[in-house]
């Protein structure tokens, strides 16, 4: 079957603890196909995985190859596969292996890549996409509500920001001073982080805030929370201890939902209504450089690896 490379870990550490190693290409099982990886994106749970940090929360199988996101094309069916062929372009949630020339998946976690959309843009769509449906599937937002979105400019912010203006939401977002025009152009509202965030929140939306979407952590949910007044309609994607506050945290894991909350965000992404900055592309032995430059936590938009 011969061989592909991936980027693997066999110990958490530093990023120099991801290697470039080859490993045996394997047939697809029932319900599974192989995709030949034309990119793949670098979301912060990457390096927080390998770091060591969620090791409580998601404990890791060594060695590991990280990478959630993935846009490809099959190369390889296997038994019971419907809607896909070999040739298929897809976009893919694979929860991990994505770091790779090639990765086996299960066909819930694909979706069909519209021909508009360049590879880096489909790689950059999946998680983000994902679980901000995700979260608005447990929030129920409604046309005409104002939603305030925390960490708003990186991949998952400005993905979230997105898919809230097509819903109809107002939205209200936070992120650093040098960002606010950034997502002014995305539809959003934006204000900057720091002391006094509550009160400049509340001034922007005298009326109140119907909705908390917490993307970045660094004590949001509590402030989102408190915004609300409770946390009946706020969720995290970056705080495993906002339960602690009541606010769910969550992780878009329902398999069953992921094909068409990937389609959707594809079809808005085809008709230019969600885009994403890609901050830079990276070859498979420059892995390190990515978890790095997504740790310093500046990076606006996405990282992405072309194997």
């Amino acid at each position: 079957m011969g061989t592909y490379r991936a980027v693997e870990f066999g110990e958490y550490g530093e990023p120099e603890v991801l290697r470039v190693v080859d490993r045996d290409i394997v047939e697809p099982g029932p319900g599974q196909v192989r995709v030949r990886v034309r990119a793949a994106g670098v979301n912060p749970v990457d390096w927080k995985i390998r770091s060591g940090l969620l090791a409580a929360h998601r404990p890791t199988e060594f060695p590991s190859v990280p990478g959630g996101d993935v846009a490809g094309v099959v190369e390889a069916v296997g038994a019971d596969v419907t809607g896909y062929e070999v040739g298929s372009e897809v976009l893919g949630a694979v929860g991990n292996g994505g770091y790779a020339e090639v990765v086996v998946t299960d066909v819930a976690t694909l979706a069909l890549k519209p021909a508009e959309v360049a590879w880096e843009q489909a790689a950059a769509l999946p998680i983000a996409a994902n679980t901000t449906y995700a979260v608005f599937d447990l929030l129920r937002p409604v046309a005409g509500e104002t939603i305030v979105i925390h960490g708003a400019a990186g991949g998952v912010g400005t993905v979230a920001v997105q898919i809230a203006v097509d819903l109809g939401l107002r939205v209200i977002a936070t992120a650093s001073e040098a960002n606010q025009d950034y997502l002014r152009d995305l539809g959003a509202e934006p204000t900057v982080y720091g002391p006094g965030l509550v009160d400049r929140l509340r001034t922007l939306a005298p009326d109140g805030v119907d909705l908390g979407y917490d993307v970045s952590g660094h004590g949001g949910s509590a402030i989102l929370v408190e915004l609300l007044g409770g946390p009946s309609r706020v969720a995290t994607i970056a705080d495993y201890t906002a339960s602690d506050i009541g606010v769910p945290f969550v992780q878009g894991v329902e398999t069953e939902k992921i094909a068409g909350r990937l389609t959707a965000a594809a079809t808005l992404a085809a008709a230019g209504k969600l885009t994403i900055p890609i901050a830079g592309t990276f070859p498979l032995a420059e892995a390190p450089a990515t978890h790095h430059l997504s740790q310093d936590g500046h990076v606006r938009g996405k990282l992405i690896i072309v194997p």
